[in-house]
């Protein structure tokens, strides 16, 4: 089997598992952080038109090729935003006021912008506490380039996914009681993302399901 047969196969079991549970519209992202960009113009090819990236090199090497809707979804350090947002035009991490800061400065662009929350507490995985998340999306809507598009999470090492998205699905829905726009949700990888979905998902980040392991 030949790779063009490889990913087409994975990629239509993936939209048919999606399909089977969703009872929403779901935005199918293919993560193809380490893959070659010739993987992720096959999957163009085969209609994939959102892309995740974790790292900037390769979201700056294969935006240039691939035109899609790419989103970076990695940990942010405030000295790589500039190169981020020139060819990210949605973010699913922010979770520092001051990273919001330095993008009103330097984005290029309008970006659609995910809140990534934490679940457990815990900020070495990334994601604001709710106690400063209200403070965050309040800084966001006022902006007037970039859109609160809503919240992210990876659930904690240790929390059944089903457990934590459940908990997700709870803090999202408080939020649009004051944030009504924010309508979505951006949760679930390859090993979870139908319990994400069954739990609101908008927006999956799916690779190895789609591309094969690292």
């Amino acid at each position: 089997m030949n790779r063009l047969e490889e990913l087409s196969q994975s990629l239509e079991i993936v939209r048919s598992n999606i399909a089977k549970v969703a009872q929403h519209e779901v935005t199918l992202i293919a993560v193809t952080k380490t893959f070659p960009t010739s993987d992720a113009q096959i999957l163009h090819d085969l209609g994939v038109r959102d892309f995740g990236e974790n790292r900037d090199a390769e979201g700056v090497e294969k935006s240039a090729i691939i035109p899609a809707t790419w989103h970076f979804q990695g940990q942010i350090q405030s000295n790589k935003l500039k190169s981020i947002t020139s060819w990210a035009t949605v973010i699913h991490s922010l979770d520092d006021p001051r990273h919001f800061e330095i993008i009103e400065k330097v984005a290029p662009h309008p970006l659609q912008i995910f809140l990534q929350v934490s679940l457990d507490g815990a900020h070495h995985r990334g994601g604001a506490g709710l106690e400063d998340l209200y403070a965050l999306a309040a800084l966001v809507e006022k902006s007037a380039s970039h859109t609160l598009a809503g919240l992210m999470s990876v659930p904690p090492l240790g929390l059944a996914p089903n457990d934590a998205f459940a908990q997700l699905s709870l803090i999202h829905t408080a939020f649009m009681g004051q944030f009504p726009e924010a309508k979505s949700l951006s949760a679930g990888m390859s090993g979870d993302y139908e319990a994400a979905i069954s739990h609101g998902a908008t927006h999956v980040r799916i690779g190895s399901s789609i591309l094969g392991s690292r």
